[in-house]
């Protein structure tokens, strides 16, 4: 069951603060039809109007694929909600490590944090209305229907090298964008993607930074 509030400043915070105080427990999960100053990329505010989806949601990790690896579960619920945003028929793809873009616009993200032995997953998603500079879905769909479709995707436990299997094909769209690396902006032209979802750049490896 998902618990909608009419507004939030953050799902993510509402979430990560209430288990630790142990007013709730895994599994759970929340949202909220507007929320005033959720979390994005680098420690922006991933702020929006009623329509657009945010969404926190928290399992144990026990209840994770036994071959995910934890510093790309990032990318596997990402990789799940585009499953479902394909399913609708969106045209939407995924920029390492978890930003969905239509065409050149990103349209939203996904953050991920660790309390104790579980995993809080939240999603913010531009689906009609979106600020300067981005874009909005191309389908038309209620924030509910999203959300309990990816609760039912988490739960199916679909392995790690199935769903990485798909992510992998569209990589090469990610060749003319970049991404933040220590303050850097950082070119994934030659980037190369590793099977447990890190990126190979100069000899590096670098994972998902949230």
């Amino acid at each position: 069951m998902i618990h909608w509030f009419d507004t939030l400043d953050s799902t993510h915070q509402y979430l990560l603060s209430s288990l630790r105080e142990g007013t709730l427990l895994a599994p759970c999960a929340i949202g909220a039809t507007i929320q005033t100053n959720g979390i994005g990329s680098r420690g922006n505010s991933w702020i929006g109007q009623e329509g657009n989806l945010f969404f926190s949601f928290c399992v144990e990790e026990k209840q994770l694929p036994s071959d995910l690896p934890l510093a790309s579960v990032s990318i596997y619920f990402s990789a799940l909600m585009k499953q479902l945003l394909d399913e609708f028929g969106s045209q939407v793809w995924l920029k390492w490590p978890n930003d969905f873009y239509c065409n050149d616009k990103k349209v939203g993200g996904m953050i991920t944090t660790k309390v104790g032995a579980n995993i809080v997953g939240s999603i913010g998603l531009n689906i009609c209305v979106a600020p300067e500079g981005f874009g909005t879905l191309d389908i038309i769909v209620t924030p509910n229907a999203l959300a309990e479709d990816l609760i039912q995707k988490v739960e199916e436990k679909i392995s790690w090298k199935k769903v990485f299997s798909k992510y992998k094909i569209e990589f090469d769209l990610n060749r003319n964008f970049s991404f933040h690396l220590d303050g850097k902006l950082v070119s994934l032209r030659d980037a190369i993607l590793c099977d447990d979802g890190s990126i190979e750049l100069e000899n590096k490896k670098v994972y998902s930074l949230r």
